[in-house]
């Protein structure tokens, strides 16, 4: 009979739960069945003993350790989202684990279009003998973010299991909605209670980052003249050939996420809906530099004046809404949360890996609402995509890191 509380057992059970946000939902959660994945998890932090776990109306989870140190340690939150990703489908996730991983291609059971090449995906490549976690080629798997809370959910157990194992107080958050940039909207820091805090939410083994992008969302509408098309000469005016216009005129080699990378930019066209009459686009859009956003949008609306010459009778409206901005801005006035952070990579027997989000995460935001909270490695890749995978001797690392980040904050204290 399998343990149900070793990390894997976890891991499968979580992603089995369908919980896909939805951005085009204006309730909190975006979706009804994130919740059902954070009762389980309150049922199970319970079960472990912790008396305080509780689920609020928005479907957030809080927990909380206490210190059993006599010692005065700032309060250590860690945070994983139980959304996933509204880009493809997390419904009767069937994971599958390839033991023992031989360097190849992985073919998915259910999907023969679907392949991971280590070609494609270099950090496989290093993965050489190790247990690969995939789903079956039908659905995403739901590492981001599952991984990252069957580790939280594990590394409390080790503490709640080890009760000679100094810590200070530990606080736990399990967020909906961020995968559509809603994640920290409803958190309440003062029930919380943290100092600071870390998102477990990263890629690469002992990866580490405490800076993201900056992120806005773009909507513009354009309504059209529509009339009967029979006797449409010289009268309709389609807003759906303005808008067809419009993303014609973005350029070709640069802006975009295909022809980016490192440190640039993007402005991307996520969506479009309407037909004749009106036209509704959302674009995102990222930067490392939050003076580049106001550039983007300046540009982009003016590419969408450009486009609207021809069609003088349509009209739009254009609006921008804030998402997140550079956590770094606040990390960098706390020093020692990244330094303790890298501190617990090196313990755990690997060499950091410092970088740049080029997305974003709950922390950015929590940054922001006064939560210091940089990002740690969960050991996802190819997030959002049936091609999604994890690495189950990661996954198994990034416990441990956990683990030493707690006691390094409470030997430092």
């Amino acid at each position: 009979m399998k343990n149900p509380n070793t990390l894997v057992e976890r891991f499968i059970r979580y992603a089995k739960i369908d919980t896909q946000s939805d951005p085009h939902s204006s309730t909190i959660p975006s979706t009804e069945k994130q919740k059902n994945l954070s009762r389980l998890l309150v049922d199970e932090l319970k079960a472990m003993g912790i008396k305080d776990a509780v689920m609020d109306e928005f479907g957030y989870v809080y927990a909380s350790i206490p210190s059993n140190t006599s010692k005065s340690v700032p309060a250590i939150c860690f945070c994983s989202h139980v959304d996933t990703s509204p880009e493809s489908s997390g419904k009767d996730v069937n994971s599958v684990i390839h033991h023992n991983y031989d360097g190849g291609i992985i073919q998915l059971p259910k999907n023969s279009k679907v392949i991971i090449d280590p070609q494609e995906h270099p950090e496989l490549k290093t993965k050489l003998g190790k247990d690969i976690i995939t789903a079956d080629g039908t659905t995403l798997l739901g590492a981001d973010n599952k991984a990252g809370v069957a580790e939280i959910m594990q590394m409390t157990d080790f503490f709640q299991s080890n009760p000679d194992a100094k810590h200070g107080p530990i606080k736990i958050l399990f967020t909906p909605d961020e995968e559509i940039g809603r994640g920290a909207d409803k958190v309440d820091l003062e029930r919380l209670g943290a100092d600071f805090g870390y998102t477990v939410d990263g890629e690469a083994l002992g990866s580490f980052e405490d800076e993201t992008f900056s992120a806005d969302m773009v909507t513009i509408q354009i309504k059209g003249v529509n009339t009967h098309p029979g006797f449409a000469k010289d009268q309709m005016e389609s807003a759906l050939k303005a808008a067809s216009e419009f993303i014609a005129l973005l350029p070709k080699e640069s802006w975009s996420p295909e022809t980016t990378e490192g440190r640039e930019g993007f402005v991307h066209p996520y969506e479009m809906n309407g037909g004749v009459e009106q036209m509704e686009l959302i674009f995102i859009i990222r930067s490392f530099e939050d003076a580049d956003l106001e550039l983007y949008s300046t540009q982009l609306e003016g590419l969408l004046k450009d486009a609207l010459q021809r069609f003088p009778h349509c009209e739009y409206t254009f609006s921008v809404q804030k998402q997140y901005r550079n956590m770094k801005n606040v990390i960098s006035k706390n020093p020692k949360i990244s330094e303790y952070a890298m501190e617990a990579i090196k313990r755990s027997g690997l060499e950091p890996r410092k970088g740049s989000i080029r997305g974003g995460t709950d922390g950015s935001k929590l940054s922001f609402m006064g939560l210091p909270c940089p990002n740690i490695f969960a050991g996802e890749h190819a997030f959002h995509s049936k091609m999604e995978w994890a690495c189950v001797q990661d996954m198994e690392k990034a416990v441990e890191t956990l683990i030493h980040l707690i006691t390094i904050w409470e030997e430092r204290s």
